[in-house]
Order: structure tokens, then sequence, then C-alpha cells
């Protein structure tokens, strides 16, 4: 009998076979969730999450620009292959089974193709993506040993027989579960774009209010004015210079500094997410958080222009090396071991400790990165952009005696 992985009733690579499809669809159907709850929170305490360290971090991949295709989640397309995948051993057929097979290499180099991209461009690894990935291989490893036509003589026999009929009905079915995401896809940009940002901005509102810190950062990344309370929009963001999350604010933030110049003012409160100068919270999420903080706050003059190059140089800043040679071209290399600069952003880390508890798992309000207080409210974690802009905008209109809920409803 010809080899088959699926055509030669029970066996262990079948059943293999099964569960690398179902744990295909229980990831990507896991992808497609955290895609659409964060880019889409319904409320502002949702927030983002999966964020374990640096480098593995689902919101990194949902913000990212390859996290959709046209409004359709690309996890989509991995729910498809899984689903397929798993039909194929419950329904068995040679024709079946080729085009599987042809899809599972087509899937293979789409996985390793996402995986370098992950690594060397967004700097950063979702688990969901990677459990994704590791069933894909696994897949991919059970038809190059056990499937079918395994011993044609040529590449192009081996893997790319697929049943034109089956490949056609695929197709379709494909076609019109995009299509069905697309329209969903939409419905939610509307919804944000509607009823949702005023029911945030009214959640924004209905948030207590909190003091600023007893010592306010003198490393601003934004200034609009020479006194912070002067500007209407006042930012004290607790940030770690090498969370990728503030890597989504900080871009966050440049566009609000263009869209209302002169408006916002944003202090910087160090808070590195690392357990060699951070004892507020007991995270050691980030290796070189402290020194690369230490580099920024040596020299306040110096300071903004190194926040800026570390979000433009994104992720390269992890790299031992590249803090070094940042060091040196901004003249900061002693900032590690001078006590004062150390005493400074010591201060400023303390002052976490100021704000009570918004959960019974941590000691302190302010307890991860970013978190800010926004004209007098505390904002953990991040939001979409036009979220976070109609807060800003309903401020500003609040600033300047306006009615913002009245003039978002005529829109």
């Amino acid at each position: 009998m010809e080899r088959s992985l699926t055509l030669s009733g029970f066996s262990w690579p079948r059943a293999l076979s099964f569960l690398s499809g179902l744990g295909m669809i229980v990831a990507s159907a896991m992808t497609i969730d955290h895609y659409f709850s964060a880019n889409f929170p319904e409320t502002i305490w949702e927030g983002s999450f999966c964020d374990i360290n640096a480098f593995f971090n689902c919101d990194s991949s949902a913000f990212s620009m390859i996290s959709q295709l046209g409004g359709v989640p690309l996890g989509y397309f991995g729910l498809v292959v899984g689903v397929l995948v798993s039909l194929g051993t419950l329904f068995p057929s040679a024709p079946f089974e080729r085009s599987n097979k042809s899809i599972s290499l087509l899937n293979f180099v789409g996985v390793v193709g996402l995986l370098l991209f992950s690594i060397f461009v967004i700097g950063s690894l979702c688990l969901l993506c990677t459990g994704f990935y590791l069933f894909s291989i696994l897949s991919f490893l059970l038809f190059w040993r056990y499937g079918i036509d395994s011993d044609a003589p040529g590449l192009l026999e081996k893997w790319v027989r697929p049943s034109p009929k089956y490949l056609a009905t695929f197709a379709v079915f494909t076609a019109a579960g995009g299509y069905g995401f697309m329209e969903f896809h939409q419905a939610k940009e509307k919804a944000q774009a509607g009823g949702v940002q005023a029911e945030i901005v009214e959640q924004y509102f209905s948030l207590p209010t909190v003091a600023l810190p007893s010592f306010l950062s003198p490393f601003w990344s934004v200034r609009s004015t020479e006194r912070f309370e002067e500007a209407p929009v006042q930012i004290v963001e607790y940030g770690d210079l090498l969370c990728p999350d503030c890597k989504l604010l900080a871009d966050q933030i440049h566009r609000l500094e263009e869209e209302f110049p002169g408006k916002i003012n944003l202090a910087y409160q160090l808070f590195p997410l690392e357990g060699a100068c951070n004892d507020v919270v007991e995270k050691d999420l980030h290796p070189g958080a402290c020194e690369i903080s230490f580099m920024a706050a040596h020299d306040p003059e110096r300071f903004k222009a190194i926040h800026d190059e570390i979000w433009a140089a994104w992720p390269e800043p992890r790299k031992p090396e590249w803090r070094q040679d940042l060091a040196r071209r901004h003249g900061v290399e002693g900032s590690v071991n001078d006590p004062q600069t150390r005493a400074l952003v010591q201060r400023i880390i303390q002052t976490g400790k100021e704000y009570p508890p918004t959960s019974d798992r941590y000691s302190f309000g302010i307890r991860s990165t970013p978190t800010m207080i926004l004209n007098g409210r505390m904002v953990i974690g991040t939001l979409p952009y036009d979220q976070l802009r109609a807060i800003v905008e309903a401020i500003l209109q609040r600033s300047e005696g306006g009615r913002f809920m009245e003039n978002w409803v005529q829109r």
C-alpha cells in the first residue's frame, strides 16, 4: 500500500495530525480574539495583556503591520489551515491529503517568514502565535515523513499535487469567511468612531482623580510651556525605555503632539521594570532597563534626544552593545556608576509607591508600564490611538468651555 498520513486507518501519525490541526485552530482563535481585544477594547479598563517581557509580547504583534490583511486578522488564515488539517484526518481521501500537503508546505513557508519578521523587525514574539507556529511545524513534519507521494522522485511530485476541485472549494469558503471578517472589522471601526469612543471618554472622566507625584520628573519628552500645569493636557508617564508598549505609546504621543501643537506637556517618570533598581514592583521583565534609564537621566539636556533615539531605533536598544554605543555617542558612559544619577532615578521610581492599589495583586497603583496620570486620572496600559485622541480632544474642549459629548454625538 502506498504510504499515506490519513489513508492507512488509525495510526499515531494520523492522530498527531488531527491534534496539530486542532492546536492550530485553538491558537488561531486566541490570536483573533486578542487582535480584536487589543485594537477595539470596549472599555478603558481592558488595556492590553500578554506582556511577559520585552521579547515575549503579544501586543506588539496585535498592533503591528502584519496583524491583518484588508481587515481580516492574520489568525483567520491559520484557523482555515487548522480546520482543513483536522477535517482531512476525519474524512480522508487521496485528493484531500494531497491538497492539505501542498497547503502545509505553503503554511510552513509563511510561518517561517512570520517568525523571522517578528524576531528581526518587530523585535518580539507573540506566545499565542508561537503556539500556532509549533503546531504548524508539527503538521508539516508529519506530511513530510508520512504523507502521500513521499516516495515520488521530484519536489513538485512530492508536494505540489493538489486537487483543483478541493482547492476551489477551499478558496470559496475561505473567501466567504474572510469577507465576513472584513465586514465585522468595519463594524468595529465604525463603533469605535462613534458610541464606543464616547463611552471611553465618559469612563475616563468617571475615573477617580489622583495627585501628581510628590517629585515630578525633570525629564520631559514633550514640552509646550515652562510650567507643567500651564499646558491644557498634562501627562505624567511612568515608563520603561525597554518596554514595547511604551514604544507604542511614544508613537501615539508623537502623533498627538503633531495634531495638538503647543497643548501637551509630558513628564517622563522613569520606571524601569527591572529588579536591579526598582523595588516598587516585583517584576523583572526588561534586562538593561535600569542601565538605559541611568543613561537617559545623566544629562537632563540630553534626555529628549536619547528618549527619541531609543524609540526610533527600536528594538535595537535591547542589545547591550547598542546601549554602550548610545552612551558613547551622547557622552554618558559614566551614568551607570554615577551616584547622583542613580539617586535621581531612584527618587523618581519611589514615587510609584504614592498611589493606592488598583488591584489586589499589587501593592501600589503604579505597577506596570506605561501608566499615565492624564490630567489627574490614572490610565493603565495602552489604548487604540483614536480612543486616546478622543480623550485628549475632550480634555481640550473642556478646558476651552466646550461640550464634548454633544459635539461628539453630532458628528
